[in-house]
């Protein structure tokens, strides 16, 4: 096992990738104690049975560059092949503000292969390469040094049976048609926005019943506050405050430092100075915030008029799509999309990109009564009216 912690180095082995027809990539990362997560090592194999395999150490090697990978990223003729690559790729979007292109991503082109949603990497090593994961490194500190054999081992397996599982998979899709529907997801993985969070957004991921928009106001600035300040000094959202907590704020609307004591969900790291003065900040920005700047909630889809008997036929139909295809009904659409369509409503995921050639069409054509639905035995057919 060889471990690269010099840029000239990680420089001589990209070389060599770039003149491969892919590389396989994985990262081990760690993200509970910081709001970035902190790359640790990345695994990185070339192909064929013989091709080397490496460890590229980032604690080891503080002082190697990543700009021969990224270039690596940039080159054209070398498909990057990854599992699972969401994280992966907002690590190095962070931190090299680069995607690798072209990508692959095997959990992807796994799911409209017919191996269910979000299949994991254990199941196609053992599914695709026959092979068996030694699992016990899985939960390990990975920052710590140094690494044991049996660490090492683990993260270069992430990428050594990732070969056959690309190779294989690339085939299926060359078989079955459906490269495109694969590049259109990830074309979702390489959008910045994708891992861009905007403070002034952050209160839309939190759940809450409260449509009042006094109360939503102070919501939207907490939760403004929280995202800058975990993002200023690199720490975890939670450590600020949780939603709980963020939600209780928003209710009890504290005032002065005495006040904000008698939060009963407030960690003691929230009642620190300045996080302190920032929540009474927020607060306050929350209280004085304009009627015409208050947030609004989306009760769009809530005060839909759902036809339940169409939406029930939508399903039957989306089971039998789904099975025809080998490809699992919530990676082509999701309940509250199937009720959206029953509906009325058009401007859903489902009925765009591929979705729409899978399922999309078939389902237009029976909420507009061009189709009907018959049984026979466990098989359901589709009946041109």
């Amino acid at each position: 096992m060889r471990t690269i912690t010099t840029t000239e180095d990680l420089a001589a082995y990209c070389e060599a990738a770039k003149a491969a027809p892919y590389v396989t990539i994985d990262t081990e990362f760690l993200r509970e104690r910081t709001y970035w997560s902190k790359l640790c090592l990345i695994q990185m194999a070339l192909p064929g049975k013989t091709g080397e395999a490496v460890l590229v150490d980032p604690i080891e090697g503080h002082d190697m560059s990543m700009e021969p990978l990224y270039d690596l990223f940039r080159h054209k003729a070398t498909v990057k092949v990854f599992h699972a690559a969401r994280q992966d790729l907002e690590i190095f979007f962070v931190e090299g503000n680069v995607f690798p292109e072209p990508l692959f991503d095997t959990q992807i082109a796994a799911m409209v292969c017919g191996f269910g949603e979000q299949v994991g990497y254990e199941t196609l090593v053992r599914k695709i390469a026959k092979e068996n994961l030694d699992k016990t490194s899985r939960f390990t500190d990975w920052s710590r040094r140094p690494l044991s054999t049996a660490q090492q081992e683990y993260a270069l397996a992430d990428v050594t049976h990732l070969r056959v599982i690309y190779e294989w998979l690339a085939a299926q899709l060359a078989k079955n048609g459906r490269a495109r529907w694969v590049s259109e997801e990830l074309g979702i993985l390489t959008d910045p926005e994708t891992y861009t969070t905007h403070p002034e957004e952050a209160w839309m991921r939190i759940k809450t019943r409260t449509t009042s928009g006094r109360f939503l106001a102070v919501v939207k600035e907490l939760a403004r506050f929280r995202e800058e300040y975990s993002q200023r000094n690199n720490v975890p959202r939670s450590r600020v405050m949780k939603d709980d907590a963020l939600l209780e704020l928003a209710s009890t609307r504290p005032t002065t430092t005495e006040e904000l004591g008698r939060s009963r969900l407030l960690m003691r790291e929230g009642r620190k100075a300045e996080i302190a003065d920032g929540i009474l900040a927020a607060v306050k920005a929350g209280l004085e915030m304009k009627p015409e700047n208050m947030p609004k909630p989306d009760t769009v889809r809530e005060q839909l008029q759902v036809n339940t008997a169409l939406a029930d036929l939508l399903r039957v139909l989306l089971k039998a799509k789904s099975e025809s295809l080998g490809v699992a009904p919530r990676l082509i659409a999701s309940s509250s999309d199937l009720d959206a369509i029953a509906a009325g409503m058009r401007d859903v995921d489902t009925l765009q990109g591929w979705r729409r050639e899978a399922f999309g069409e078939d389902a237009l054509r029976l909420c507009a009564g061009e189709i009907a639905l018959s049984a026979k035995g466990s098989e359901v057919r589709i009946i041109t009216l």
